[in-house]
């Protein structure tokens, strides 16, 4: 008796819940087939966007550098001025690393501030040239953070800090302020 009213009141709920549930209605099948093409169509008017922007950008990385030796010259420099050294690593296939660099390059203040303070490097991150080497020494902070990434050096050479791109960001390029706050943050104090 009791098997039987068990399973009259687990077909009962089944019933009553079958009841309820309610298939959404689609108004039209072709409105998600617009939908797809609308999205692709904007994807690709975005990708042709960054390409053009792209091609225009100064390219700031040589695959061909040897960076290490580079990199030495500057500790060198670095040592007679006085300076830090700041190292922008990624690529000229990197459109926020092309954007980073042309926002310093043609931004006064920001160009002043690196200008006076810093020897700056474009440390190439591409397939041509990977520079395992040198990123290994420094932790491969591009693994870690992305493309562009920052290596701070002392005037020795010392790694001091790593500072990734994204937090400097504001809508499609770079906020002023939180820039020029990390730049400097990281001036040598000449003794």
């Amino acid at each position: 008796m009791k098997k039987m009213s068990l399973v009259a009141l687990l077909a009962l709920s089944t019933l009553t819940f079958a009841q309820k549930i309610k298939p959404e209605k689609v108004k039209n099948s072709n409105d998600k087939a617009l939908l797809v093409k609308s999205d692709a169509a904007d994807l690709e008017a975005k990708k042709k966007a960054a390409a053009e922007e792209k091609a225009k950008l100064p390219k700031p990385y040589n695959p061909k550098a040897d960076a290490q030796a580079d990199i030495n010259k500057l500790v060198a420099q670095a040592q007679k001025e006085g300076k830090n050294i700041i190292i922008q690593a990624g690529g000229n296939w990197c459109i926020w690393c092309l954007r980073f660099n042309q926002f310093v390059q043609t931004t006064p203040e920001l160009k002043k501030i690196v200008d006076k303070n810093y020897l700056y490097y474009h440390l190439n991150y591409s397939p041509d040239n990977k520079n395992e080497k040198v990123f290994s020494e420094y932790g491969n902070p591009g693994e870690k953070f992305g493309y562009p990434v920052f290596i701070v050096l002392d005037k020795n050479g010392k790694m001091i800090h790593v500072q990734q791109s994204d937090v400097l960001e504001e809508g499609k390029g770079y906020s002023l302020e939180k820039t020029k706050e990390f730049f400097n943050q990281w001036i040598s104090k000449k003794s």
